[in-house]
């Protein structure tokens, strides 16, 4: 247990902050080791530092190393864009680097990622970053919701993107039957999948655009994103007198060092009875040549 040197220490910092701004970087910390839901004393344990110093570096009397920064950020799990902003604050270039996806150097990721979507056929997958916009889909994800378009001339403004397609009058919405079950679940989801509460700016503006087209329910912006909620929510469509029913997957990349693979979400939708995969397996004989 810390001793009463230490608390006195702690109190007497805790009295600085009526007269002075706690740093950036050590409101960031603080951010960061409550969203991790671990108290000083468990935070400098883990990190093999002293209490004393990690309560300095969190009110601003104490400026951290760029080693020491990369170590608290290693232990309480901070994604990598994060890692580099905590690094800016503290007036140190970035460490991960945030490439472009089809950089020569993901070369490899993207010959991966085109496995992945090519064995999920004859059913749909897609490839989305952190603000929910599509940058890769296979053959099966083209034809299904070519077909649910079905010569709609008009699509969810700005680029593809998995929010506006399901909450846009235009979008895939008006084929879902369980459509308002579904945006619950993805509104939760947006918001629970905001990594240590910090939201994706873009993302973030996405949804609250979402929210407010016609006929999105007032209700879903106030959802407490955790609640408790069922283990899996299936994604009904019908068109004409064709049903698919999916369920999905997300999978992530192990062990990224760049900002923009950290980021990619791969989600694969599986069909959930005997009809959706006959009619999954049908669109793609029909698309043969």
């Amino acid at each position: 247990m810390p001793g009463p040197r230490w608390r006195r220490w702690c109190s007497r910092t805790r009295g600085l902050r009526d007269t002075r701004l706690v740093s950036e970087v050590g409101q960031l910390l603080k951010h960061w080791r409550s969203a991790r839901q671990l108290s000083q004393l468990a935070l400098a344990a883990e990190a093999a530092v002293s209490v004393r110093h990690l309560c300095f570096l969190e009110t601003g009397r104490s400026n951290p190393s760029r080693a020491m920064l990369l170590k608290l950020a290693e232990v309480l799990d901070v994604p990598l864009r994060e890692r580099n902003t905590l690094l800016l604050k503290a007036g140190f270039a970035p460490e991960y680097p945030e490439s472009e996806l089809d950089a020569p150097s993901l070369a490899a990721v993207r010959d991966a990622l085109e496995s992945i979507l090519t064995q999920q056929e004859p059913f749909p997958a897609l490839v989305m970053d952190r603000s929910w916009d599509i940058r890769d889909t296979n053959a099966a994800a083209r034809r299904f919701f070519a077909l649910l378009r079905g010569g709609q001339p008009r699509n969810a403004p700005g680029p593809a993107n998995v929010l506006r397609r399901m909450f846009h009058p235009d979008g895939v919405r008006r084929h879902v039957t369980n459509w308002p079950e579904v945006a619950e679940a993805l509104v939760r989801r947006v918001r629970r999948e905001a990594i240590g509460g910090i939201t994706d700016e873009r993302a973030q503006q996405i949804l609250d655009e979402v929210l407010n087209y016609p006929g999105v329910p007032a209700s879903l912006r106030s959802l407490d994103a955790a609640a408790p909620v069922l283990p899996i929510v299936p994604i009904r469509y019908v068109h004409g007198d064709r049903r698919f029913d999916f369920f999905s997957t997300v999978t992530t990349l192990g062990t990224p060092q760049d900002v923009t693979l950290q980021e990619l979400r791969i989600e694969c939708f599986f069909p959930m009875n005997d009809e959706t995969r006959l009619q999954a397996r049908q669109l793609a004989a029909l698309a043969k040549p």
